[in-house]
């Protein structure tokens, strides 16, 4: 089966899945269709930045296992939540006013990403390898600071904490998803003359610089991209963990080519796939009884460890 064959059963699947969640059991057109119609396009956002980023990721990092989470920008989100509810109460208005609380925490996350890389990736001998280090240790410190403050909160101000720090696609907002849409077509716009060099990022330093490609400063724009998109992703329906990891690794193993203008696009395919028929497993047959995010992260961590088995095997 030939790759424009896969990516035209994928974008038929897509379609299908789409218009199953849309129409299915869909007594008022009034009603229902308008807050599905905001539902689907959070999803199509969101599964498009997080794979577009994360297979941009492990391209630069040259590595099919790492996802951008490892620079801690889903552990800031936690903590930043955490402290409003913890010093402002449920009732502040950082937490009532979904729009503010939306800037706010985007433009701390893309603020932290680019203080981090600029401080890592500024002078000879600070590489990407070392940026992930201080990405994890930074992750490890914000989650550490998230848990001893919700040991600390009050129990009702706790349960307000865990709804937002589990992904949902029930509570977007159409203002906040129209905001979101347009950054994210203005970054794909501003990040397009720089899909050329990911084929040759993917060769390794060395090989890339030999080619004439001016890796740090390359890099670092990527990376900037990579943090916008994971913060509009974040920011919008909450964190999902694993789903980058696993959409990416399934691109690869499905079209096997190092051509990423067909990487990215089938990645972006099978994350829409994997959140719509995550979304109506959720609401058909579990009935809004298990939040998306369990169940992606289930998947991508058993896959995850599957993929660590594997590459132990060739080590």
């Amino acid at each position: 089966m030939g790759i424009k064959t896969r990516i035209l059963l994928l974008s038929l699947l897509a379609i299908l899945l789409t218009g199953l969640f849309l129409f299915y059991d869909l007594r008022s057109w009034e009603y229902a269709l308008p807050r599905r119609g905001i539902k689907i396009l959070s999803i199509i956002v969101t599964g498009a930045a997080i794979a577009f980023s994360t297979v941009v990721f492990q391209t630069i990092t040259n590595n099919r296992i790492l996802t951008p989470s490892l620079i801690g920008l889903d552990s800031l989100y936690q903590l930043f939540q955490t402290f409003i509810i913890f010093t402002f109460g449920s009732m502040s208005v950082l937490v009532l006013n979904q729009y503010l609380n939306f800037a706010v925490s985007t433009i701390l996350m893309i603020i932290f990403a680019m203080i981090l890389y600029q401080l890592l990736l500024k002078g000879e001998g600070k590489n990407i390898f070392f940026l992930l280090l201080v990405g994890i240790i930074m992750g490890t410190f914000f989650g550490s600071i998230s848990t001893f403050l919700q040991v600390l909160i009050d129990p009702n101000e706790y349960l307000n904490v865990q709804n937002r720090l589990f992904a949902s696609f029930n509570n977007v907002h159409s203002e906040l998803l129209w905001i979101s849409i347009g950054i994210f077509i203005f970054v794909t716009i501003i990040f397009y003359p720089q899909l050329k060099y990911l084929d040759v990022l993917s060769l390794g330093r060395d090989q890339a610089i030999n080619l004439g490609v001016n890796y740090d400063k390359t890099v670092k724009w990527l990376l900037i991209f990579i943090a916008i998109l994971i913060s509009i992703a974040t920011a919008l329906v909450g964190p999902i963990t694993f789903l980058g990891l696993l959409v990416a690794n399934v691109a690869y193993e499905m079209v096997k080519t190092y051509r990423h203008s067909i990487i990215i696009p089938v990645a972006m395919l099978i994350s829409i796939i994997a959140l719509v028929g995550g979304q109506l497993l959720v609401e058909r047959i579990f009935s809004f009884s298990t939040p998306i995010s369990v169940i992606i992260n289930f998947i991508g961590g058993v896959y995850f460890l599957y993929l660590l088995l594997r590459e132990s095997k060739k080590w």
